[in-house]
């Protein structure tokens, strides 16, 4: 089946404290944007900065006939959750999002409209000669790893945020009320024909990664219990196999002493504590899922907004696909 043509492109930015790199983005976006041969708009969601970003996004916007729209939210929420917001507040036929640090260049945008024409719902890319440092990387590789083996969805690089999505791929999403959300791997859940392409990448011209140690272990946690229960499985056949292996050991442990006797290995006494080290660890590893999925499902229960938006301001107006209700 043939798909829609693309009339109307909208690149949807998450924004947060990004005062001293937000001229260049908005330069290069804009540059990048005019070489399309269809219309566009430019999303920027500030995402509860507390520098002058917001602010600098209302200036853009407010200049005459921008093709910039500012969305405000009212905190900081997380970049997957503003990009949500800004996927609500789009109209195009083609939604592309982008990282506002620039180490994505904006100039692959017409490349993934182009590869996105040839019929594929989800464009990905995977970063070339990354510019990060060895732990990014290392937890980047072990978080990939970890989701192609959870989620059984194929891709090479599920931390680079510049991907283009089909409007069917973006109403899909909005439709899911979940408050964990991650992107890449939720649209590929819809996605028919999907493709990756090789990007440059290039170091942080300004300030510092947003992602900490404990944010990536969040992340980590998010990606993988928010789409599959494929750990709740394992944590059953780990269970199985430790159960398994106390068993044997039991056995081990009463045949040694009635050949060797009492004096063997300080009758048993360390093995003993060994065994049950394993099995407390498990029940701590078990435990944790288990909270995990049970806060996930208190957080759903909830049903409190993912996020709130402040204020909207455009300038110019464009047809809407559809009206999406505010999440």
């Amino acid at each position: 089946m043939k798909e829609p043509d693309i009339n109307l492109v909208s690149v949807v930015i998450p924004v947060f404290n990004e005062e001293a790199s937000l001229p260049e983005l908005l330069r290069r976006t804009r540059a990048a944007c005019a070489e399309l041969k269809q219309d566009h708009e430019i999303i920027l969601v500030d995402d509860g900065s507390r520098d002058r970003s917001a602010e600098m996004l209302l200036e853009a916007a407010e200049e005459p006939d921008s093709h910039v729209v500012a969305v405000i939210l009212n905190r900081n929420y997380g970049q997957h959750s503003a990009i949500m917001a800004g996927f609500d507040e789009s109209r195009g036929d083609l939604v592309i999002t982008l990282d506002a640090d620039l180490q994505n260049p904006p100039e692959e945008i017409p490349r993934l409209v182009t590869a996105a024409e040839e019929g594929y719902d989800v464009v990905g890319t995977v970063r070339q000669r990354r510019q990060d440092s060895l732990f990014r990387k290392l937890s980047s590789r072990l978080i990939n790893k970890a989701v192609k083996s959870a989620t059984g969805v194929d891709m090479h690089d599920y931390g680079c945020m510049l991907r283009a999505y089909r409007r069917h791929i973006i109403d899909a999403m909005l439709s899911c009320h979940e408050r964990s959300t991650f992107i890449p791997i939720l649209a590929n859940g819809f996605a028919r024909n999907v493709i990756e392409l090789p990007v440059a990448h290039a170091e942080r011209s300004h300030g510092e990664s947003k992602y900490s140690f404990m944010k990536l272990i969040n992340l980590m946690f998010d990606l993988v219990t928010s789409m599959t229960t494929t750990p709740l499985r394992l944590l059953s056949i780990v269970g199985s196999m430790i159960a398994g292996a106390g068993f044997f050991f039991a056995i081990l442990i009463l045949v040694m002493r009635l050949i060797l006797g009492q004096a063997w290995a300080a009758q048993g006494v360390f093995t003993l504590f060994a065994i049950l080290f394993i099995f407390v660890g498990a029940q701590f590893i078990g435990m944790g899922l288990l909270g995990e999925y049970i806060g996930r499902m208190y957080n759903d229960v909830r049903a409190r907004p993912r996020y709130f938006v402040q204020k909207v301001t455009r300038t110019r107006n464009l047809s809407s696909p559809q009206t999406q209700d505010k999440h």
